[in-house]
């Protein structure tokens, strides 16, 4: 069972060609997808594909990114609507949050404030998180050591082995997808083939984080089995073995992913 646990498809690069885009990615062998909302105007778009798409799972956040062009109000608006996901069975958790101290000349101080405030929404709603933890993991693992979120990912990580474990060390996954392909991504490599496997999922993404065959193409979950035949490689194990554990583990810390139907009993778009 293959599962993108990071992709965006609600996005506008896949305005023209969404269902063929999704039909090319089961086809290609992917058999559940995690769409991570990145802020409050994205909700409905979210909704509509979960609504669509039997084999889509989502979660709901404001991304780092985009708390400078969001309003306080919005957080309100996000716990109205945790509430009302709340008994959707494919409702898989709070993201993507998290803290982004890479790109220049944004707010710190209102991320952090967008991120704790999400933060104790999971707590008080139990709900795993999705994070976002460019240049940023100690600053995260620090909240997510305060909050204790019942499980999560930490998306594209690209830190120390001593950050990795740290992670590890408070219930969470780590992500990798197409930055783990490229040849000079030595610390990416080096930890994907090191680490327990029982702390790795995989991911896309998509459109962004374009594996090195596609690279600087559009990336879409169709590339996933790829990604997961280099974390083979670079683990010396089966790409059945990473195919299986890195499920596992999704199912294990986004428990809502836990029975994940057959293929002829999802409602699919055409």
């Amino acid at each position: 069972m293959l599962v993108d646990t990071h992709c965006h498809l609600d996005a506008s690069e896949f305005s023209a060609d969404r269902s063929q885009m999704l039909h090319a990615s089961r086809a290609a062998g992917v058999d559940a997808f995690v769409v991570p909302a990145i802020g409050v105007d994205h909700f409905d778009g979210v909704h509509r594909l979960v609504a669509e798409n039997g084999d889509i799972w989502f979660a709901l956040g404001i991304h780092p990114l985009l708390v400078g062009q969001s309003a306080d109000a919005d957080l309100q608006r996000l716990r109205a609507a945790i509430e009302a996901a709340r008994s959707h069975p494919r409702f898989a958790g709070i993201g993507e949050i998290g803290l982004d101290f890479f790109v220049p000349g944004l707010d710190l101080e209102r991320q952090r404030h967008f991120f704790v405030e999400q933060m104790r929404l999971a707590k008080e709603y139990e709900l795993p998180v999705i994070l976002h933890v460019r240049r940023s993991v100690d600053a995260v693992a620090k909240e997510v050591r305060r909050f204790r979120p019942v499980g999560g990912i930490a998306h594209a990580f690209n830190g120390s082995e001593q950050q990795a474990r740290q992670l590890i060390d408070l219930g969470l996954a780590l992500g990798f997808g197409g930055a783990m392909t490229f040849t000079r991504a030595l610390n990416i490599r080096r930890l994907a083939g090191s680490l327990p496997i029982e702390a790795l999922v995989l991911e896309t993404d998509s459109p962004d984080i374009s594996p090195a065959w596609r690279h600087p193409a559009r990336n879409t979950p169709a590339e996933l089995p790829g990604i997961a035949r280099v974390l083979a490689e670079l683990r010396g194990i089966s790409r059945d073995e990473v195919v299986a554990a890195t499920a596992a583990n999704a199912q294990r810390v986004l428990p809502a992913l836990g029975h994940i139907p057959p293929p002829d009993a999802r409602r699919l778009t055409t």
